[in-house]
């Protein structure tokens, strides 16, 4: 199905550093899918990369990437404000990759918007992940692309593939944002669990040929 798509996975060729946002609603795995995506560039591509949170408002989330900054011995930077973002990038400016990991809200938190906005502003060279749970309900689904509008450029991440009773809102999904799918996640294994969105297995699932099976 060509109206899928093709995908979108970070591009390394650039050689200017990069900045990297993750946002979304809590509970998708945010946190976790950007461990997977920093272990991968440390791991298997030996890149310099830095984690910036600015999730303060949960001590869990903030924990949780701090447990895997320490695991990947990479440094982590908290911030709670554009002036602290500043402080951050002048400490990363070495940094080859720079994954910032947004607050997780309920979705129809109208502050996020600024929030969010607050701390990307100025930045040029970034790209922006949506990370959506694929075990979300299509009401939802709509709810999560509005409320997230106001960033016009970016791509989606698909989590939780392995909890989903069906794969349609991968379809939903493209057909109300007509933004690229980059990633998929199929678990809790860090790095393991994460894949490049291939369509063909996509389709396969929709029409009901396969369901997602684990990668040997």
């Amino acid at each position: 199905m060509e109206y899928l798509g093709d995908a979108k996975p970070l591009d390394l060729s650039k050689t200017n550093q990069k900045i990297i946002f993750f946002i979304g609603p809590t509970g998708v795995g945010k946190t976790t899918t950007l461990a997977k995506i920093a272990a991968q560039l440390v791991i298997e591509n030996q890149y310099n990369v830095g984690l910036i949170t600015s999730d303060t408002y949960r001590i869990a989330a903030v924990e949780q990437l701090k447990t895997y900054s320490d695991i990947l011995k990479l440094p982590l930077e908290i911030i709670y404000d554009e002036k602290d973002m500043f402080k951050a990038l002048v400490n990363f400016r070495e940094k080859d990759i720079i994954l910032v990991d947004t607050a997780g809200k309920n979705h129809k938190d109208v502050n996020e918007k600024d929030e969010i906005l607050n701390i990307m502003k100025s930045i040029k060279n970034k790209e922006t992940y949506l990370v959506i749970s694929g075990t979300t309900n299509y009401n939802t689904l709509k709810s999560i692309i509005d409320h997230y509008d106001f960033i016009e450029d970016y791509s989606i991440i698909f989590t939780k593939i392995d909890e989903a009773d069906g794969y349609g809102n991968i379809l939903n999904a493209k057909f109300l944002t007509k933004k690229p799918i980059s990633y998929i996640t199929t678990g809790q294994k860090v790095p393991d669990d994460i894949e490049v969105f291939d369509k063909d297995k996509v389709v396969s699932w929709l029409i009901g040929e396969n369901v997602y099976e684990r990668s040997s």
